[in-house]
């Protein structure tokens, strides 16, 4: 494996998924936690969507699950529910 990928920790993990929505229709979501790793790594490095490397999973499962969650407002309920939580330690 690469040592230059990005991986959520045990502890930023359980803070964030009790936040993720629940309501899947349709085929069952692919492991939310190496997605957003994926989503995170893209942000954190520049990189095109395409270009994500494929431990993350398949680069359009990335952008896809990216997109849908922005258009749901996802992103931003996540972010403001943790910021109330304060500054990570």
């Amino acid at each position: 494996m690469r040592r230059n990928l990005f991986w959520l920790s045990d502890e930023q993990w359980a803070k964030i998924e009790p936040l993720l929505p629940t309501d899947v229709r349709g085929k069952a979501r692919v492991d939310d936690r190496k997605v957003l790793s994926g989503i995170l790594h893209v942000l954190k490095s520049g990189c095109r969507w395409c270009d994500c490397p494929p431990e993350y999973g398949p680069p359009t499962t990335i952008y896809n699950r990216f997109v849908r969650w922005a258009e749901r407002g996802v992103w931003e309920r996540l972010f403001q529910n943790l910021a109330k939580r304060g500054r990570s330690t």
